[in-house]
């Protein structure tokens, strides 16, 4: 008896103890989606690579939400997460998620580096599998930068304040503000030049969201992303060749007769006896202008949109960067008037520092036109 006893403990040390001792914990992914859904089917086969890859370090648990029980769990995992889950495929990875599938470059790549997290923490990612110094790269005047120091918020900052340099983005302003100086009434002075300034963000910021509406109808589709990185590196070509050619730095676009006829509308409506007259005039003004603004500048905005689109990010947050980008682009404006307004002086920005944006800006649309055609994934921020 204490033989069979002791063969049967021998037994069970020998065909489980090792299994559970050497047992590795495997990177879960919960996968929830639809049979009928074409994002559903990009993502299956995206994940189909990942076990192939990773092998048993990974296990997808693939739930279809025309089961019940699946979408329960869906919802259950909704509310743990604090998320509004709108459709599928929705995919969870430890405490992260993803709502919809873009790309394999994008969302793909996102996901890819969730599971190289949850493998880090469980001692199983092999460290050979990235490379130290993938993501970093040299910028003329700059040096190296590295790409996973950079996050949403500095791209933005970035660009709208290179943006706002433009040339073209302030001689009506300087002119409206010399017509200011020269009336009495500082009340008059102040509205007229505020209600300036407000409505050319307000229509800045109906192009660009316009632009990211239009990118994230069509997102799903590769050859968007080409065209703009096409745009993004021709418009960097041209702001660099502009940097060596146009010396004065002045703007190309609005010269010559279309900026005296735009000068003589801005004196007539400015001088406008009946102050509601003026305010609707500048209005009206601050349209036109910047529909001319928008053939100078339209690179950037449309570049910008195409990265904000790439990131996993609600419509109220696609908006509140938007209004980040467009503060930063406004902040030369800002100033110039607010100086003005409280000396009664004139000092706008010397055409040496657009120069010096157009070729900062023209080599970061050269670098982002590039990580859009081969390296997209770096433009995605956690």
């Amino acid at each position: 008896m204490i033989k069979k006893i002791l063969l049967t403990v021998f037994i069970f040390s020998t065909l489980f103890i090792p299994s559970l001792s050497f047992a590795k914990e495997q990177a879960e992914v919960l996968f929830f989606h639809s049979i009928d859904c074409p994002h559903c089917k990009k993502e299956g086969l995206f994940l189909d690579k990942l076990e192939d890859k990773y092998g048993d370090k990974i296990l997808i648990k693939r739930l279809e939400v025309g089961e019940e029980e699946n979408v329960r769990l869906l919802m259950e995992y909704g509310e743990k997460l604090d998320v509004t889950i709108s459709g599928v495929p929705f995919t969870v990875i430890g405490d992260k998620y993803f709502n919809g599938y873009l790309s394999d470059e994008t969302t793909g790549f996102k996901i890819e580096e969730a599971i190289k997290e949850l493998l880090d923490k469980t001692g199983q990612a092999d460290p050979s599998e990235t490379p130290e110094g993938v993501n970093n790269i040299n910028i003329p005047i700059f040096g190296q930068i590295d790409l996973k120091s950079f996050s949403l918020p500095i791209i933005t900052i970035i660009l709208g304040a290179l943006d706002g340099f433009n040339p073209c983005a302030m001689w009506a302003l300087i002119f409206l503000i010399s017509l200011l100086l020269g009336m009495k009434d500082r009340k008059r002075m102040w509205i007229l030049g505020s209600t300036f300034i407000v409505a050319s963000a307000f229509i800045y910021f109906l192009f660009m969201a316009a632009w990211l509406n239009i990118i994230l109808f069509l997102g799903f589709i590769l050859w968007v992303r080409i065209v703009i990185a096409l745009v993004a590196l021709g418009g960097g070509a041209f702001n660099v060749r502009k940097y060596f050619k146009n010396k004065n730095g002045a703007c190309e676009v609005s010269d010559g007769e279309k900026r005296r006829k735009i000068f003589d509308k801005l004196k007539a409506v400015a001088t406008q006896k009946k102050f509601i007259l003026a305010f609707f005039g500048i209005i009206a003004l601050a349209f036109a202008v910047n529909l001319v603004e928008l053939i100078c500048s339209a690179g950037l905005p449309a570049i910008y949109a195409q990265v904000l689109a790439m990131n996993d990010l609600s419509s109220l947050q696609h908006y509140l960067y938007i209004l980040l980008y467009i503060f930063f682009f406004m902040l030369d404006d800002l100033l110039v008037f607010f100086i003005a307004m409280i000396t009664l002086q004139l000092s706008g920005v010397s055409t040496k520092y657009s120069r010096f944006s157009s070729l900062i800006g023209g080599i970061l649309m050269l670098i982002i036109g590039l990580l859009l055609i081969f390296k997209p994934g770096w433009l995605t921020f956690g």
